[in-house]
């Protein structure tokens, strides 16, 4: 299926937008009006879910550094540092279960990074053993981890799978070697279907490929061969990211020029090819950048109206508390978020003194709730109904929308995303967002939404 694009102006929507992860995006926070004594109180409300909690763990070591990431990062090649940080991080979990005052059921556990894998075998399985210590495991929990494919072995696999890990993660971005040498990714297609083969034999039932469009000197034939490679490998799901160019924020991204990067025109046509290409081998378009193939949970939870957006992107069920932990980790409690400390140093003399490691945070006020209510609804469900009178831009934004057929508005006030305006959920969300309307800025905040 081709998208009509005649009508859209690229230049007009190809501008800086939030990906949405949450509401109010965290440049947007008041943390003046923040403590940790309020979090707390709302954590404890979240927890009383009888569904249980969801946990982040944010691992964030790498032995190089791949300079297109965005991600919070620590290099070395040091391995010691794995036991003191595992320590922090179980620390930091003691300190939340003295204010549950119960046993907590976790039906969810993720492992992001940095290099989930940087870790040994041995130190991950420390580090779930104490996650999972002296708490319940919900019979329908779902745990996973992001990979890279060149140090991930098969005792990586086995160990976490005897965990209860059933899903993995792993990070391609492209196979082109000319792509891999500029942003210092370097993995080889053999390496990638070896940790899938062996996933598969343990009994891995999700694996996700990240791949990226408009990386630095990419081209449509050689992201069509990166796409033929990873297809041909079945992943259960596909993550294709825009490429967010924001040296401003990651000084590693200056290691190539903007002249390195598709133009935006060809950055367009790379997404098209791309979504066009993943859909015709039969995966579902879940929302913005994510695809999964028709039996996968996200793709039923797309269906049965269960999708959910959190800091982690698309999850396919919601969490009332997502508590993050580890280095810059975001939690969320549904009316409240707080972030950890950015550096390592920071978050461990914060542990230290016996302090939960947070350095800021945001409670959402009503008028926050309502508006993060609609942008999950956009993101997850791509229709929205607009019970309240909207602001005045909001309404004008919405209406400039529509005549530029990214959405349809009905006389019940129904809004429904077009096929035309799945491209631009990114553009849809900030029409609603009056934060970003009552406090623009001249200065780079977000990555382009194209």
């Amino acid at each position: 299926m081709t998208m009509d694009t005649k009508a859209i102006n690229l230049e007009k929507y190809n501008i800086p937008a939030p990906r949405y992860t949450s509401y109010p995006t965290v440049p947007y926070w008041q943390p003046e009006l923040f403590s940790a004594a309020a979090w707390l109180d709302k954590v404890r409300m979240a927890a009383t879910d009888p569904e249980g909690i969801s946990l982040y763990v944010h691992l964030p070591y790498c032995e190089s550094l791949c300079t297109y990431c965005g991600c919070n990062t620590r290099i070395t090649v040091n391995h010691q540092v794995e036991t003191p940080y595992i320590e922090w991080v179980l620390k930091e979990w003691d300190l939340y279960k003295s204010t549950f005052g119960r046993k907590i059921q976790i039906k969810d556990i993720h492992l992001g990074g940095g290099t989930p894998t940087f870790f040994s075998p041995e130190n991950l399985k420390r580090l779930i053993d104490g996650l999972l210590k002296d708490t319940k495991v919900a019979g329908n929990a779902a745990f996973s981890f992001e990979a890279h494919p060149t140090n991930t072995t098969f005792a990586h696999l086995r160990t976490l799978y005897q965990l209860g890990f059933k899903r993995l993660s792993l990070g391609i971005q492209d196979f082109d070697p000319k792509v891999q040498h500029i942003i210092n990714r370097k993995q080889h297609p053999d390496d990638v279907v070896r940790v899938v083969l062996e996933a598969r034999a343990l009994g891995y039932t999700s694996i996700n490929f990240d791949l990226i469009y408009g990386l630095p000197l990419q081209t449509l034939s050689g992201l069509e061969n990166t796409l033929e490679l990873a297809l041909g490998m079945h992943p259960d799901r596909i993550a294709f990211y825009s490429y967010a160019h924001v040296p401003w924020i990651k000084p590693g991204q200056r290691l190539f020029t903007e002249k390195d990067l598709p133009n935006e025109g060809l950055k367009w046509e790379l997404y098209q090819a791309g979504k066009q290409r993943i859909a015709k081998s039969g995966y579902e378009d879940i929302g913005m950048d994510h695809f999964a193939l028709p039996h996968d949970p996200l793709a039923l939870a797309a269906k049965n109206g269960s999708l959910h957006r959190n800091f982690m992107g698309y999850t396919d069920r919601k969490s009332a508390l997502l508590l993050g932990l580890g280095v810059s980790s975001i939690s969320d409690a549904w009316q409240a978020y707080a972030q950890n400390a950015k550096t390592v140093e920071a978050y461990r003399d914060l542990l230290e003194n016996g302090q939960l490691p947070i350095v800021k945070g945001h409670l959402l006020t009503d008028e926050d709730i309502q508006i993060r209510k609609q942008i999950l609804a956009v993101m997850c469900q791509k229709k929205v109904l607009i019970t309240d009178k909207p602001a005045e831009s909001t309404w004008k934004g919405l209406c400039d929308l529509a005549e530029d057929g990214l959405i349809e508005l009905n006389e019940d006030c129904l809004l429904l995303v077009t096929e035309k305006g799945k491209a631009f959920l990114r553009n849809i969300c900030m029409a609603f967002d009056q934060r970003l309307a009552r406090k623009s800025t001249d200065q780079p905040i977000f990555s382009k939404a194209i």
